[in-house]
């Protein structure tokens, strides 16, 4: 019995490892094709569509300064342009500084927000500044984001030379990254994600999950889709389900680039991951429910794809380190062949080859410092997924059987640095 387990739970793990592998290689595919794919687009001339960009901001008095000079730096017409901030009840200083910037840049505007409608989230503050929108082309950017000037050009150029995408998604980096050891591995599993889980999803299913931020979105699809599930922690996540489900595809394009601040200590990651985990959680299951009612059956493959991750894999993965343990102690049989070593050595050979794949696609970052670091990654940080998942799932189960309303945590800021 303990030797089917191994053996089973081996599987989960490798299907994933050669799964990621064959994303991967869409992601490094694409990353040769996308300087045509821009010349194309420059060359077609398309005219600049109205844009809105909405800047949820909740205590963000550290950062969203640099963002909004970013906002005002942006290579877009300004007739064409507005930037809302989306003040949600801020009790430090961000009001003061927005509306510093309303004062002298027309094209920006503030709507400040207070209990009831204010103080719930950002799906709830996404919602009241759509409102207020009048572009036909909706952004989204986190208060901690500097876009690059050609980022909201590129999303719109996405829409305007493919009528079947209902979004485009850009690439985000990280503007903190050699702050400590964490940074770093935050940046090597940002940069992964970007070609791994979102370019190479698009090469060879044309599907990409759109992100909290740096992505642009048909202002028609957004009410045609009532807005954001005020109930979803990833309301990212949750909103691409339904974009893919009105038949629209959403498209990856790297070169819409910002630049964004992430946790710089081990406690504001716990909960910024809880809340993305639970988040997950809450779109598989609404989505499974659902799924004999989606018309587009497609979505199951994201679908799958989260289910295996959150269920089969993590199965895998705790199976086979349980199983190794209490084999320390306690003989259960267990027949470990050579060819069971080697799989579990190939395995980690993957992990390593991913990750240097993915950092030789970002100009400067395939070092020996980070390829250390990767090496690291895979017995540390990756690790700490096995207890986060446990976590994320307490809480989602006990929100559920409690009946408890959702409650957004924000991510805690810091001092921001320049790109």
């Amino acid at each position: 019995m303990a030797n089917m387990m191994l053996y089973l739970s081996l599987f989960c793990i490798w299907a994933l490892l050669l799964y990621h592998l064959f994303l991967m290689q869409g992601g490094y595919l694409l990353s040769r094709k996308n300087r045509q794919m821009e010349r194309r687009w420059q060359q077609n001339k398309t005219p600049f569509p109205t844009v809105s960009i909405l800047i949820p901001a909740h205590n963000e008095a550290l950062v969203i300064g640099d963002t909004l000079q970013a906002m005002c730096q942006l290579n877009y017409p300004l007739q064409s342009l507005e930037v809302i901030v989306i003040n949600d009840h801020s009790s430090d200083g961000t009001g003061e500084i927005v509306e510093d910037y309303v004062k002298q840049y027309p094209f920006i505007k503030v709507i400040h927000t207070v209990p009831p409608l204010g103080g719930k989230g950002k799906s709830r503050a996404l919602n009241l500044g759509l409102e207020q929108a009048v572009g036909d082309i909706i952004c989204v950017y986190d208060a901690d984001n500097i876009p690059e000037s050609d980022a909201i050009y590129w999303l719109t150029a996405g829409l305007a030379n493919d009528s079947k995408a209902g979004a485009v998604v850009g690439k985000f980096r990280v503007n903190n990254a050699n702050k400590n050891f964490l940074t770093r591995l935050i940046n090597i599993e940002t940069i992964s994600f970007q070609w791994l889980a979102q370019a190479g999803r698009w090469f060879w299913f044309k599907m990409t999950t759109i992100p909290g931020t740096n992505f642009a979105i048909r202002r028609s699809i957004l009410e045609e889709l009532g807005g954001w599930d005020e109930k979803a922690l990833s309301e990212d996540t949750e909103l691409s389900f339904r974009v893919y489900d009105l038949g629209y595809h959403i498209r990856f394009f790297p070169s819409a680039i910002t630049w964004e601040q992430e946790p710089e200590s081990w406690k504001v990651w716990w909960k910024q991951r809880t809340r993305w985990a639970r988040g997950n959680l809450y779109v598989i299951t609404k989505f499974i429910l659902q799924f004999y009612r989606l018309k587009n059956k497609k979505v199951f493959i994201d679908l799958f794809y989260f289910f295996f991750t959150y269920l089969l894999f993590f199965f895998g993965v705790v199976t086979s380190h349980g199983l190794f343990i209490t084999n320390l102690f306690i003989d259960l049989g267990l027949t470990i062949g050579y060819v069971s070593i080697l799989l579990i050595g190939i395995g980690f050979l993957l992990f390593i080859i991913e990750e240097m794949l993915a950092l030789s696609l970002e100009k400067g970052q395939l070092t020996v410092k980070n390829m250390l670091i990767v090496g690291l990654m895979y017995f540390t940080y990756s690790q700490l997924w096995l207890f986060l998942v446990v976590y994320a799932t307490f809480l989602e189960m006990k929100r559920i059987v409690l009946r408890q309303e959702v409650k957004w945590d924000k991510t805690k800021r810091f001092v921001s640095e320049k790109k």
